[in-house]
């Protein structure tokens, strides 16, 4: 058994005594930590923490790794609830067309957009998808990422869908993270059905979904639901034909206009729904009452120019809140969540206390992980992060340019790299 004591913690952020599945309202003002602690861990596993006044007495010390965080911050790694990181390509080009003035919308009906990339896909070979993958996959762990799901959706045909979702099944067994598999086969009616639209409906209830679940290929199923993608009504039946096979129910909501999105998920009892930039009084009211969380993608938002969604006013509605960063090449190129949280600090006017309790447990909560992962509790995986010599949590966002990471641990074991 291999024992690590990290000992003179200038703080022990987000600790919790007993497993918290979420937190909402009033309850994410505040991150519980220790000051002066110190975090005992064996193998995979949280065991114990406390102050340095209580030091522990270890009357075995064969197989104790003992390192010193004095003047550093220790924190759960960041759950990524939200991520389309296995694509093909880039779109910088259509990042020049926003510069020059055109709209999401204007790039998608030129040929760009979710197509441009489906495209793209469709013509790449399933090595060359996983090691592009692999490297983002590795920079974001690096930037302290423990835990992400990531998406299909740039498929858009039977054959390109099933091809990434084994490429997800192979980075879920060959990284040291958790992962879970979004399939998102309704992101974008696909070009050849763009005047027979049901026909695209009908392929991916009758033939997607089951040769997925034949394959054991997804543990979610997602839809965007927006105007010129799947309406709600669509979205329903979508993401009821998933559940019939075993997928959790995510959506795709209120990105681009107040569309319905958030009450298509709460009706199917989707344990997400994602964007929420358009969110309005009456999907606050109906996410009061079920187990749905909302999640913002600052990310997006803040690539895209949108308006920014109302995150202080869900929380003060008593509503939870999670943040995950849309890792995707047309909308959000980046998965550094300390960046996401910055945004949302900045932007939003959210608290460092908030952002953490949204990166951390919530987002854990977002992808069925808040009982392993996104706090230190003993009994959960020792996912966590070392930072670099700072003077407080709140300076991770303000100084949002800066990589205040030293070391990330990943089940015990400090990630050199995958």
């Amino acid at each position: 058994m291999h024992k690590i004591l990290i000992k003179n913690i200038q703080e022990l952020v987000q600790i919790r005594e007993y497993n918290v599945k979420n937190v909402k309202g009033n309850e994410m003002n505040n991150i519980p930590t220790l000051k002066n602690a110190w975090l005992a861990i064996e193998d995979e596993t949280i065991v114990s923490y406390g102050t340095m006044d209580n030091w522990p007495g270890i009357s075995d010390w064969s197989n104790l790794e003992v390192i010193d965080a004095e003047g550093r911050i220790v924190l759960p790694t960041y759950c990524d609830s939200h991520t389309h990181i296995v694509y093909a390509g880039n779109r910088e080009s259509e990042f020049v067309d926003r510069i020059n003035g055109l709209s999401y919308e204007e790039i998608a009906a030129k040929g760009g957009g979710i197509n441009n990339s489906a495209k793209k896909l469709q013509h790449s070979h399933e090595d060359d998808l996983y090691q592009a993958a692999i490297t983002r996959i590795d920079e974001v762990i690096r930037q302290g990422t423990g835990a992400i799901e990531i998406k299909s959706g740039y498929g858009l045909s039977l054959e390109a869908e099933l091809k990434m979702l084994r490429v997800i099944k192979r980075i879920k067994e060959n990284i040291p993270i958790p992962v879970k598999a979004t399939f998102l086969g309704a992101h974008a009616i696909p070009l050849e059905y763009k005047n027979n639209r049901r026909a695209y409906i009908d392929l991916i209830i009758d033939e997607m979904l089951p040769a997925i679940a034949e394959e054991k290929l997804a543990d979610y199923c997602d839809v965007f639901c927006e105007n010129n993608y799947f309406t709600p009504d669509e979205t329903i039946e979508i993401l009821l034909a998933g559940q019939n096979y075993g997928l959790i129910s995510k959506v795709h909501a209120e990105q681009m206009s107040n569309y319905g999105g958030v009450l298509a998920g709460v009706k199917v009892n989707a344990i997400s729904v994602d964007h929420l930039e358009y969110v309005a009084e009456k999907e606050i009211e109906a996410l009061k009452h079920s187990d749905t969380m909302p999640v913002i993608l600052p990310g997006a938002a803040f690539f895209l120019g949108l308006p920014y969604p109302p995150a202080k006013k869900m929380i003060e509605a008593g509503l939870p809140l999670a943040i995950a960063s849309d890792y995707n090449p047309g909308s959000s190129p980046s998965g550094n969540m300390n960046l996401m949280n910055a945004i949302a600090c900045i932007q939003y006017g959210l608290s460092p206390e908030q952002v953490i309790n949204a990166s951390t447990l919530n987002t854990a909560y977002a992808m069925g992980l808040s009982d392993n992962y996104g706090s230190i509790t003993p009994g959960k995986k020792a996912n966590f992060i070392i930072t670099k010599e700072i003077s407080s949590l709140a300076f991770m966002p303000y100084a949002f340019g800066s990589n205040l990471i030293d070391k990330v641990f990943i089940h015990g074991k400090e990630y050199k790299g995958i």
